[in-house]
């Protein structure tokens, strides 16, 4: 139910339910009913998947970024996860993924995936790493300390989850 049908309903149910608040009442109870429904409409825009490794099954959350939902059509898909730098995970993907409505750049907190744009590649950083440009944050593993440092280079199917 939105948050602007509710009010109305209210509103045409009993019209002294407003003359009992005064106008800040009124704009609280538009805020909090706003807000209620933006975090819902978050929380239907996550995208689940699975990492699936030889022994481990790791969950991971994605935004609802253009580039993230682009990576999610791409699923399900294998891919050779090698170490970079001592610090990530990546391996190239099979086509390019929008950068449209991406900030330039950002930093990354151990567990973040995210796409390299410059690249193109998919990185998944196992220590956190300050700002890069063209780094873009595609989601975050659920449990950040999950990922395998070692062996350096391993196979990772990405599965979405659907409920």
């Amino acid at each position: 139910m939105s948050s602007e049908w509710l009010l109305m309903f209210i509103y045409s149910k009993n019209q002294r339910v407003f003359s009992r608040f005064s106008g800040w009442g009124i704009l609280g109870l538009i805020f909090m009913f706003s807000a209620t429904a933006s975090a819902r409409n978050t929380e239907e825009n996550v995208m689940k998947i699975n990492i699936i490794l030889n022994d481990k099954t790791l969950t991971a959350t994605l935004n609802n970024s253009p580039a993230s939902r682009e990576f999610a059509a791409l699923l399900p898909l294998t891919l050779q996860l090698k170490d970079y730098a001592g610090e990530e995970k990546i391996s190239d993907l099979p086509s390019r993924l929008t950068t449209e409505g991406s900030p330039e750049g950002t930093s990354a907190k151990k567990g973040d995936i995210t796409l390299y744009a410059p690249w193109g590649n998919l990185a998944i950083f196992y220590k956190s790493h300050s700002y890069v440009s063209g780094l873009m944050k595609l989601g975050q593993l659920d449990e950040p300390d999950a990922l395998p440092v070692h062996p350096d280079a391993y196979s990772a199917r990405f599965e979405l989850l659907t409920e």
